[in-house]
């Protein structure tokens, strides 16, 4: 590995190119997803699953706020919280997924009593939860880089969910539409920091481990849904 540092505008761009290439939008589960593919039960199952890794968001934004020296910046990171805790109890990001959950089919209970929740799915959000628990704070951050990729993968899935799942209702897919303003607020201000706190070229490659690692966690959830609810090839 070259020791020399990235320019700012090399190291975004590397940032970049692992989303182009790991982000889950490219998973077989995701594609089938998004072409309709899906029985209601497979839909079901993705919501269920996915609502361990929503509820945990909160969790790792909070270790890794706990660790962030700048008050300036644990102002800002603070907000994540918020946005997914809500203030009140039918505020926020957990809230609006689980409304997403009720309007496929499935109860608060369930949502929440992890009937549904695969073992492996468990295993991989654990992971990411402690990664940010045990990883130096700017690691922590470049992991929470994919929100560089959601706004345009949010704004597909709106119009995709609309055309080809019609029986969700639309305040089922209010959660997509808060992150089409949360994620690039978001990823504007992990990108500032970690630009800034990465002073060597091997702190830069870390970074990109980083992002890297939590790309294989997104896919990885993915890979137990297809194991369990396999899709039917064309």
């Amino acid at each position: 590995m070259d020791d020399e540092l990235l320019s700012s505008e090399a190291f975004t761009v590397r940032l970049r190119r692992v989303g182009e290439l790991h982000y889950h939008d490219k998973h077989p589960f995701h594609t089938r997803m998004h072409e309709g593919e899906l029985s209601r039960e497979q839909l079901q199952a993705w919501v269920a699953n996915r609502f361990y890794y929503q509820r945990n968001i909160p969790v790792k934004d909070a270790l890794i706020l706990s660790k962030i020296p700048s008050r300036e910046d644990r102002r800002i990171w603070i907000q994540r919280i918020v946005d997914h805790d809500g203030s009140t109890e039918n505020e926020g990001g957990i809230e609006t997924w689980i409304r997403l959950g009720e309007t496929v089919g499935l109860s608060r209970e369930e949502m929440w009593d992890d009937r549904h929740l695969l073992p492996a799915v468990r295993f991989a959000v654990d992971a990411y939860v402690n990664f940010c628990r045990h990883k130096p704070w700017v690691e922590a951050v470049a992991s929470s880089l994919t929100e560089l990729f959601v706004p345009i993968l949010m704004s597909h899935r709106i119009a995709v969910f609309e055309r080809v799942y019609p029986w969700i209702k639309q305040e089922g897919l209010e959660y997509f539409r808060s992150r089409l303003v949360q994620a690039p607020r978001d990823a504007e201000h992990g990108l500032r920091v970690v630009l800034r706190e990465c002073s060597s070229r091997k702190e830069q490659e870390q970074a990109i481990a980083a992002l890297t690692f939590k790309c294989d966690v997104l896919w990885s959830i993915l890979d137990a849904l297809s194991l369990k609810y396999p899709v039917k090839d064309h």
